[in-house]
């Protein structure tokens, strides 16, 4: 073996991979346009047939009056803070430590909108409704990201969310749904995504996650929200000429993976505990909430790369491409259930999980 192969390299000469639905290469595209005729005219600056038709399928998946397509979701977020703030003259929200909006954005928010963004909860857990009741209540809006990614993709209980938008709408806080994993939280709550989202003023979800589109967002709520929102985009360079090699892959890969949901859902679950049987691992959740979990392993990165690498050898397996250092004696990696698990024969993965217990058993003795 070569000594010097990293995981990522590792990973990829592997004959089965568990997480994800594939790679995000040019037939990912080719794909998606398979079908489609060479004909069909193209969307120009927000206009025309075919981003006018996805926006209004989405309006009616999410249950809201419209809705609109953006390149990114980090534009469609901000931009709906900004709305919510300016129609009530104060420039404040409310979002957990963890969000993206707090970790991944550079503090957009506060340097092109200058909105102050107030943290709620502890970092370790999700907000809860007593996190809620003891907010300062001169804020415009709340963002809740369902599930929350950085914790593993935890979630509050239905009940909770049902009293926090209640409360919400009581004190004039305008509530937001970051649902960038949105989809892969319905068979859990075993609702549909027009009953969560009718929790929430303004909605958010992606296509290239769950999904495996190749990028966008779709923005939903009232319509003088998504109307206003249009302007936004114009302003934040979002109307591009064309969108539509977004808005067809979008549309391809929601139709194609929507219904796997449940079953991405039901493998999430199916692999967690093959994981938390083994020694020194733990998922968390404990048991998946939805497609996604991380996985902690109590053993130091350099030492668990190693034995990595062995296992994807002796296997043909791969479990992750990379490893997060938690701790000098801690780390873990995040895992998303796609169409790339159910290729994997049942005798491999569990050969496998016996493979990865038997070395992290033999460095912890």
């Amino acid at each position: 073996m070569n000594e010097k192969k990293t995981l990522l390299d590792a990973f990829k000469e592997t004959e089965y991979q568990l997480p994800g639905h594939g790679n995000r290469d040019i037939q990912v595209l080719k794909e998606a346009f398979a079908n489609v005729d060479g004909d069909l005219e193209s969307d120009m600056y927000g206009k025309g047939k075919i981003i006018e038709d996805f926006q209004t399928k989405m309006a009616e998946y999410l249950g809201k009056e419209a809705a609109v397509f953006f390149p990114s979701g980090t534009m469609a977020q901000q931009i709906a803070l900004r709305i919510w703030c300016d129609q009530k003259g104060v420039k404040k929200v409310v979002y957990h430590p963890l969000s993206h909006l707090e970790i991944h954005e550079e503090d957009g928010l506060k340097e092109l909108h200058h909105i102050e963004p107030v943290l709620l909860a502890d970092k370790s857990r999700v907000i809860s409704l007593e996190d809620v009741l003891g907010m300062d209540e001169d804020i415009a809006c709340l963002l809740l990201e369902l599930p929350q990614r950085e914790i593993g993709g935890q979630l509050p209980d239905y009940r909770t969310l049902e009293e926090i938008s209640a409360y919400c709408r009581e004190k004039g806080i305008k509530l937001h749904l970051d649902g960038a994993r949105l989809f892969e939280i319905i068979p859990y709550y075993q609702k549909s995504a027009e009953e969560i989202c009718a929790l929430f003023d303004s909605v958010y979800v992606s296509f290239y996650k769950g999904l495996g589109g190749i990028a966008g967002a779709i923005l939903a709520g009232e319509k003088a929200f998504t109307e206003e929102s249009k302007v936004w985009k114009r302003r934040h360079g979002g109307d591009l000429i064309s969108l539509y090699p977004y808005i067809i892959s979008a549309d391809y890969y929601f139709d194609q993976r929507i219904p796997k949901m449940a079953q991405y859902f039901e493998e999430a679950k199916e692999l967690a505990a093959l994981y938390n049987q083994c020694h020194a691992v733990e998922t968390k959740p404990a048991i998946p909430v939805s497609n996604m979990f991380h996985v902690h392993v109590h053993v130091s990165k350099q030492e668990l790369e190693p034995i990595l690498l062995v296992v994807y050898e002796e296997t043909g397996l791969g479990l992750t491409s990379y490893l997060r250092e938690t701790h000098a004696e801690e780390c873990y990696f995040e895992v998303n259930i796609g169409d790339r698990f159910a290729a994997v024969p049942k005798e491999k993965l569990r050969k496998t999980f016996e493979v990865l217990d038997e070395k992290i058993k033999a460095i912890k003795k």
